[in-house]
């Protein structure tokens, strides 16, 4: 018999997330203070905070990053690993600031936005190899978005055949690696 072991999303299949868990903030970050109430805000932030605390935390901001597994900060939008990837490399450009539609973002968020979309679409083609690349956003929850007040793009590498009956018959996705070693991989492209 195989195992799949897939830790991290422990959590969200069994829905057993604490209920005073602020969503997007890693266990390691808890010290921060706040919660604005978006995961994605959350993310960052607490993310900040770690690598910038009162004294008494004391992490590097590559630390810190690697515990929000955010591989890269840009002016206006940050790139971060998919807490539940679809493939490994599964990352997402997400804005700083929180809005949920593309038409009412500046000009600067949505250019640096396509920007690091282009970016990371050429750092993943680096570090995976993969024969196809997946970008888009879901922008409402009737198109699929699973943070819909947050705007998202993903960008996730493919290859044929990375759906199979696992994806099918048990919405499961089976992946090679751990966010971890996942992060180290991305961080270290996005930062040569």
């Amino acid at each position: 018999m195989d195992y799949l072991w897939t830790p991290w999303r422990y959590h969200y299949v069994t829905g057993s997330n604490a209920p005073n868990q602020r969503p997007g903030v890693p266990p390691e970050l808890a010290a921060w203070p706040d919660d604005k109430h978006c995961v994605f805000c959350n993310l960052h932030s607490s993310a900040e905070y770690g690598a910038a605390p009162p004294p008494g935390l004391g992490l590097t901001p590559r630390e810190a990053d690697s515990f929000a597994h955010i591989v890269y900060r840009a002016e206006h939008c940050f790139v971060c690993l998919n807490a539940y990837p679809y493939s490994p490399g599964h990352v997402m450009v997400i804005p700083y600031v929180h809005q949920h539609s593309l038409v009412d973002l500046d000009e600067a968020t949505t250019d640096e936005l396509m920007r690091l979309g282009r970016r990371a679409e050429a750092v993943l083609r680096a570090a995976y190899s993969p024969q196809g690349i997946n970008l888009g956003m879901n922008l409402g929850k009737a198109a699929g978005a699973g943070v819909d007040e947050h705007l998202h793009l993903h960008v996730l590498p493919r290859w044929f055949g990375d759906t199979n009956f696992m994806t099918v018959t048990a919405e499961t996705r089976v992946l090679p690696e751990t966010l971890d070693m996942t992060w180290e991989r991305l961080y270290t492209a996005f930062h040569p």
